[in-house]
This record gives structure tokens, C-alpha cells and sequence, in this order.
């Protein structure tokens, strides 16, 4: 009961501090929540335009709903506080969830891996609709094996969300015996949500999440977007740092960067390709689900932030989920990979928004941290994939020995 009362308190002052950062920290951590999240749902609250319904929206349909249900906590003190209200109270089910009894060392481990991950990535982290997809991700992975359907279920509605939980649902249909339940789970809330939206009158946007991916530039956070980044701190020719106003992001500029942004997203689906024969190799050679499947859900996650032309800072809470479950599976293969994850976290948190002024300025300070940040990224992307290749399987039958006579 102590270790839980402990866990407890650190939750209630991780989370108001970090709340609190969203306030102090420069460069508007929260700006995504009053400049874009507010509109939209008030707009769709009092009869106006409703994203994804009747209009192309770049989130999927269902981000809506938390945008909307924080209006609910507003009476807390305005639309900012309602929102991590929201967040805090999503984490709060996800971490009694996670935590249960307090009786497993490898769910407090994880529990205190999870808080301090909150503290090193900051603001970002809480003021973004990535972080309601956090805490469902993480009990749809507790799930899983016992009730792999609902587990399913849970992560397609997160995907449906933000689209990094399809990441897991990928990984457990590779990995589970029980593809069946997978992939019914996930397709009855496809069917769910999909049916909604065309009642609704959303058919022609059913998919403008997707389509209003695809013409953006490479984003200046982005590992791929690295090499122009350096060409504008040299002041090269051609190579600068711009902002596009229609995705409201700052993207690089430079020679042949319209023909990288269009390769990115094929090569994306190349390098997850590859990464789902490999689990599929594994699993066909008797890999366990135990050893398996916490790195290659990892690996997915990391390869939809590394090998991407959007690098949102809002990304990295992604990791969080998978890291906890490894920990709680078998934490002493996870923590090298964990306190990978968490420099990468606190690297996050220095970029933006402490140094994002340096950063936009093409400033050595903002470039080299940025730099070390997506070296530290890559490298956890590799060191996870060896993990996997690494995996034992079965041991092959042994042919039967020769007698040989006297």
C-alpha cells in the first residue's frame, strides 16, 4: 500500500508540474491546444464546421471527441486547464491500470518509468491529442494477451485517433497466434467509426487524413530533413528553414528536398515491410510472444518517427506505451532500451520548446541538439531491431543419431 501511495503522490506532482511547464516554458507548448483544438471543437459545438465531417480534416475522425469532451472540465478554468485535466485524468486510468496491486516490481518499475518519461519530454507531451492515445495504448497492450480482441479494439479506436496505435495493432496480428480476434476487433471499430462519419455526411472526407499527408515538405524536426537543416546553418545557397502556413509547420528547403518528401512515404512502407517479415520469420521459427513482441512493437513505433518526413516533438510520447510493456514483460532487456528512450525524451524537451527559437534560427545550439536528438533516435531504432534478430527461436529437430554396429 506505501509503494502505491508513493506512486501515487509522484503521479499528482509529475502532472501538475508538467501542466505547469505549459505555462512557463517558452515558445507556446500549449499553442496547439488554444490556437487549433478550441476552434475546432467550439466550431463544431455550436453548429459551425465540423472537421472530418465537412471538411478535409489532418487528423483521423474520432480526435474530435476528446477535443470536444474537454469542454465538459472547462468550468476548471478555461479550455487550456480543461485539456490537461483531461489528459491527467486519461493517464490516471491508464496508471491504475498499469500499476494494479503495487505487488509486481516489474508494473512499479514501469509505473516510474512512464512518470518520469511525462517529466523528461515536458509540455509537449501533454498539450497534443497524441497524449490521449497514450494511456489507451498502454492498457490495450496489458490486455492483450488475455483479451486480444478488445486489446484490438482499444488500439484501432486510438488509431483512429492519432494513427501510430495501427503500429500495434500490426505488431500483434504478426506476432499473435490469434490474428482472427485482431483483426476482428480492430475492424469492428473501423466498421463503427467509419459508419458514423458517412451517417453523419463525412464520405468525401472520409480519408483526408491520409490525402493531406501526402503533398507536405519535410518537416525541420525530422531525421531525413537533418542534412538540409545543417545546409541552412552553413548559409549554402537555397537551403533555408520555411513556414508552411496551410500544415502550420516549419519545413526545410534545399536541392532535390520536393523529390526526398516524395520518396519518404514508400520507403516508409518498405522499411515497416521489412520489419513485418522479419516478425513473421521469427514467429514461423518458434520465437515466443514474451521475447518478441515487446521489441517489435517498439521497432514499428520507432520506424514510423524515424523514417518520416513529419518529426512533430509530440512523437516521442509514442514510445511510451511499448517501453512499458516491455519493462513489465521482462525489464532487465528493457531498461538499456528504456534509458535510450528517455535521453531521447529529454533531448525532445530541449529541442522544443526550450531551443526551438535557436532551432528556427538555424542556431549551432538548436542544430547540434536537434542533431544529437535524431543520432539517439536512429540509434534506438537499430539497437531495438538487433534485439529482434536476436530473439532466440526453436531449436531445430535434431536428426536421429546413426547406430552404428560393433
Amino acid at each position: 500500500m506505501r509503494r502505491r501511495l508513493i506512486l501515487w503522490a509522484a503521479f499528482a506532482v509529475v502532472h501538475l508540474l508538467v501542466a505547469c511547464l505549459g505555462v512557463l516554458e517558452p515558445n507556446q507548448p500549449m499553442g496547439d491546444v488554444y490556437f487549433v483544438y478550441e476552434p475546432w471543437s467550439n466550431a463544431a459545438l455550436k453548429g459551425g464546421a465540423i472537421v472530418g465531417i465537412t471538411q478535409t480534416w489532418v487528423y483521423p475522425h474520432l480526435a474530435l471527441a476528446p477535443m470536444v469532451a474537454a469542454h465538459a472540465l472547462a468550468w476548471l478554468g478555461g479550455y487550456v486547464v480543461a485539456w490537461a485535466a483531461l489528459v491527467i485524468i486519461c493517464n490516471a486510468a491508464g496508471f491504475w491500470t498499469l500499476l494494479g496491486d503495487g505487488r509486481s516490481r516489474s508494473r512499479r518499475l514501469a509505473a516510474w518509468f512512464w512518470l518520469v518519461y511525462v517529466l523528461a519530454v515536458g509540455p509537449v507531451g501533454m498539450y497534443r491529442i497524441d497524449a490521449i492515445t497514450v494511456p489507451l495504448a498502454i492498457v490495450a497492450l496489458l490486455w492483450l494477451a488475455r483479451r486480444p480482441a478488445l486489446s484490438s479494439a482499444l488500439l484501432a479506436a486510438g488509431a483512429w485517433i492519432k494513427i501510430w496505435p495501427a503500429a500495434l495493432v500490426a505488431a500483434a496480428f504478426v506476432v499473435m497466434r490469434r490474428r482472427g480476434q485482431i483483426v476482428t476487433g480492430a475492424l469492428v471499430t473501423t466498421a463503427v467509426v467509419v459508419g458514423v462519419v458517412v451517417i453523419a455526411g463525412g464520405a468525401p472526407h472520409l480519408l483526408g487524413f491520409v490525402t493531406e499527408q501526402t503533398g507536405r515538405g519535410l518537416q525541420i524536426e525530422a531525421p531525413v530533413a537533418t542534412p538540409y537543416l545543417w545546409g541552412a546553418a552553413l548559409h549554402l545557397e537555397g537551403w533555408r528553414v520555411v513556414y508552411d502556413r496551410d500544415i502550420l509547420t516549419f519545413q526545410v528547403t534545399g536541392p532535390g528536398v520536393q523529390a526526398v518528401s516524395t520518396i519518404m512515404t514508400p520507403v516508409l512502407a518498405l522499411a515497416v515491410a521489412a520489419l513485418a517479415v522479419l516478425g513473421f520469420h521469427k514467429v514461423r521459427r518458434g520465437a515466443s510472444f514474451l521475447r518478441l513482441f515487446p521489441p517489435f512493437a517498439l521497432a514499428l513505433v520507432l520506424m514510423l518517427i524515424a523514417v518520416n518526413k513529419v518529426g512533430s516533438p509530440q512523437f516521442h510520447v509514442w514510445l511510451i506505451a511499448p517501453l512499458v510493456l516491455w519493462l513489465v514483460l521482462d525489464r532487465r532487456r528493457a531498461i538499456p532500451l528504456a534509458a535510450l528512450g528517455l535521453l531521447s525524451a529529454v533531448l525532445t524537451h530541449a529541442v522544443y520548446p526550450i531551443l526551438y527559437w535557436s532551432l528556427l534560427s538555424v542556431e549551432w545550439l538548436g542544430v547540434v541538439a536537434l542533431t544529437v536528438r535524431n543520432l539517439v533516435l536512429l540509434a534506438l531504432l537499430a539497437w531495438t531491431v538487433i534485439r529482434i534478430v536476436r530473439v532466440p527461436t526453436a531449436p531445430a529437430i535434431a536428426p536421429p543419431a546413426i547406430v552404428r554396429g560393433s
